[in-house]
């Protein structure tokens, strides 16, 4: 699916070839996950968490402005230190830059905090950048404002705590824990505002992929709704050739219930005793091997 969908993205001249490098260079088992939502509802949590249990990439827009070379870096960086907002289109272009290579082709990736419009997720898509579950994180607005006070950050592991909702009990990471840069609540407001103003077209791109999951529960239940939704696997549309195999000891009814499916489906009922029976009757090598087995009452 994921080599037809880049097919259909990149029109390459020479298909059969493109086909046999993606073979070769892809994985198409790697996870592709965006975890969204609002500020404070906890998506970097979610994303570091599923990046160590799933052995995948953690891309967010901190680690593309500070913690990558890409080509783009620099430009962006400019846009930041002048207190500008940084263009949909150079996001997108780094994101694509920093996805290209070999580690998130091979271990997956784990996009967090993006596409925040529906302009950021349609510049993806027509990147090639397309994925197969996206989790939104949702929460009360004042359950978000009450948060965003309490939030602390690990600077070693990068981990965020809270002083009410989630203190390490390891005193420790207690003692280097610093408070970030919190948004003023009037700040903080105006945030939500805009994310719940450009949700609906975020969510209208990626219906069919997305979940939305309750942040105002404990973490560990968040956590496992994340782990359970991201291991499942879409079912597709297009057409399939069923193949079922039914097992069971003598008696269980298998021979009934696959000619019941046959019927119902109009699938080809394939009997493994029968097929044998046939052998030995048409005289054939096989016949003459299992022949023997037959006439003393084997299955």
């Amino acid at each position: 699916q994921n080599m037809l969908e880049e097919l259909l993205i990149h029109k390459p001249d020479d298909p059969i070839q493109y086909m046999i490098n993606h073979l070769k260079q892809n994985n198409d088992d790697a996870p592709r996950i965006c975890v969204l939502g609002p500020p404070a509802s906890g998506k970097t949590t979610v994303a570091m968490w599923l990046c160590k249990h799933l052995d995948a990439i953690r891309i967010s827009q901190e680690t593309l402005l500070f913690k990558e070379i890409l080509a783009l870096t620099k430009e962006a960086k400019a846009y930041k230190e002048r207190k500008q907002k940084i263009p949909n289109a150079l996001w997108a272009n780094l994101i694509q830059e920093r996805l290209s290579n070999v580690d998130c082709i091979k271990q997956g990736w784990i996009l967090e905090g993006f596409p925040e419009n529906r302009e950021q997720a349609w510049m993806l898509q027509s990147s090639g950048i397309i994925p197969r579950h996206v989790v939104v994180l949702y929460a009360p607005d004042t359950v978000l404002i009450e948060r965003n006070t309490g939030k602390r950050l690990d600077p070693f592991t990068e981990e965020v705590y809270h002083t009410t909702f989630d203190w390490p009990s390891d005193l420790l990471v207690q003692q280097r824990l610093v408070k970030p840069e919190d948004l003023s609540e009037l700040e903080m407001s105006k945030k939500l505002l805009e994310y719940h103003r450009n949700f609906p077209g975020v969510f209208q791109s990626y219906q069919k992929v997305l979940k939305s999951i309750n942040a105002d529960q404990p973490s560990v239940d968040v956590l496992s709704q994340v782990l359970t939704y991201v291991q499942t696997r879409h079912r597709s549309a297009a057409p399939f050739t069923p193949r079922i195999l039914f097992c069971g000891p003598p008696g269980s009814g298998k021979s009934l219930q696959a000619a019941l499916i046959a019927q119902k489906y109009g699938v080809v009922k394939i009997c493994c005793g029968q097929l044998l029976k046939e052998a030995v009757a048409d005289k054939t090598k096989l016949g003459e091997l299992v022949k023997p087995y037959i006439d003393n009452g084997y299955p």
